[in-house]
């Protein structure tokens, strides 16, 4: 995990798994809108997190997505957090 500056606050950026391209969606799930497509080597800002449609994935089998902008979200199974859990705050409503 490296930190950069980002204006207002540091947020943590994350990797995604290694030899993935990870899709990013307009909400947590695989249904949701394909908003783009994150290339190999990708670091990710975690801004919140939130449970959606259960996905697994080199990183694991998980139901928490990360959203790294707004409308933007990741499933964890993609992301190394180092962790299972929840690593950043939970997304308000």
């Amino acid at each position: 995990m490296t930190f950069h500056p980002r204006g207002e606050s540091t947020m943590a950026y994350y990797p995604i798994a290694p030899g993935h391209q990870v899709n990013v969606r307009r909400g947590p799930s695989t249904d949701s809108e394909l908003v783009k497509v994150l290339p190999q080597g990708s670091s990710v800002p975690i801004r919140c997190q939130t449970r959606g449609e259960t996905i697994s994935g080199p990183c694991g089998t998980t139901d928490i997505w990360d959203c790294i902008a707004p409308g933007q979200y990741v499933s964890d199974s993609y992301v190394k957090t180092g962790s299972s859990d929840f690593v950043a705050v939970r997304c308000s409503g």
